[in-house]
């Protein structure tokens, strides 16, 4: 049987999509004798300029990059693949790029598939959420976003067989957030200042040193309004109820951290706990009350999500079947590494059903 060749269209070359060309390229001579399938990456870009070449890049990526890449829009991407009649084309965004998913209904119109870090096109409103899957559905293309939500742990797709098969799912439950999850497992665990642990977090590389962001909540809300949206709920971003870590109280007037302030707010929550709980910044879907909230919860120590150490992020799902009892995915560090082994796990996904697709033409 003939290899079946994919050519990989990657958006974003820093950690995760740099790290995803030298895995894929390291472990090109498994892929062909496995799988039988064949990758190439025939274009490969950054924010602003893109290297074209035409049998895909090798070893000597980095340098041609900087030596070749010329300033691109998505329409040159489009007439490259058509002008070379590249067949089975996969679309990897690797970004955090608002702009770039204003092109997904393009590129699924001209014969790309997706495959998405970025988690920004399944929390865009309803209208243009539901549009993207409409154009998939009419020009029969896939769609996998697997690590928007965690390392590539199986989180999306466990969601949607039980939602698929039947089963009623009552509640979706977790910490969503590995910065987060450090922040807090170090904060229940050790007798240190709230915010020496979020400056070691940024040293660590955990969170931004201005924080401001990374405690707002807004990427555990996005991440629960991914997981709702998987078993047909259509809420909007405005729905979740986020309770922001960061109070007005707990910032100078020019903006900055009032470390004085957030500290004590932090060890009074801390104190005034009931024995053997810590605290937890969880996200929250009860479908039987119909609310979305994130929030700062205190949870028993011998609890699932009270157990989490690191940097470890964990989702529950509760269904009708296992009643109160959930199902448990539990993930370790979000490293660049383990992202991208999650991509290019739904990078195989997609390349079987092209495989398939194939095999029934035949």
């Amino acid at each position: 049987m003939s290899k079946l060749r994919i050519n990989i269209i990657l958006f974003g070359i820093g950690n995760i999509g740099s790290t995803l060309i030298n895995q894929i390229i390291e472990s090109q001579e498994f892929f062909l004798e496995n799988k039988n399938i064949d990758f190439h990456f025939p274009i490969i870009t950054n924010s602003t300029v893109a290297f074209f070449e035409k049998e895909g890049v090798g070893y000597a990526w980095e340098t041609n990059f900087v030596q070749l890449a010329v300033p691109f829009r998505v329409e040159d991407i489009v007439e490259f693949a058509k002008e070379n009649e590249f067949e089975n084309l996969i679309a990897v965004d690797a970004t955090a790029s608002d702009e770039l998913i204003s092109h997904y209904n393009t590129l699924i119109q001209n014969g790309f598939n997706i495959v998405a870090v970025n988690k920004k096109a399944n929390t865009l409103p309803i209208g243009l959420y539901k549009e993207i899957r409409e154009n998939l559905k009419k020009y029969d293309k896939e769609f996998l976003y697997e690590t928007s939500v965690d390392t590539g742990f199986p989180v999306l797709q466990t969601l949607r067989d039980l939602y698929n098969s039947g089963e009623k799912i009552t509640k979706i439950r977790g910490v969503f957030s590995d910065n987060l999850s450090y922040v807090f497992n170090r904060f229940s665990s050790d007798e240190t200042a709230f915010s020496a642990v979020l400056k070691d977090a940024s040293l660590l590389g955990f969170m931004r040193s201005t924080f401001r962001e990374d405690l707002s909540g807004n990427d555990t809300a996005r991440k629960l309004l991914i997981l709702t949206r998987e078993i047909g709920k259509d809420f909007e971003l405005s729905d979740i109820k986020i309770t922001s870590l960061l109070k007005e109280e707990h910032l100078e007037k020019n903006g900055t951290l009032n470390r004085d302030a957030i500290d004590r707010s932090f060890k009074i929550a801390k104190i005034t706990q009931a024995d053997n709980h810590v605290l937890r910044y969880v996200g929250e879907f009860d479908v039987q009350k119909n609310t979305l909230e994130v929030k700062l919860v205190s949870e028993p120590a011998t609890s699932a999500i009270g157990q989490l150490k690191g940097s470890d992020t964990i989702f529950e799902i509760f269904t009708q079947s296992y009643a109160d009892v959930p199902i448990v995915i539990k993930s370790a560090s979000a490293c660049k590494q383990a992202i991208s082994r999650g991509i290019i796990t739904d990078i195989l996904k997609v390349a079987e059903k092209i495989k398939n697709k194939e095999a029934v033409w035949l």
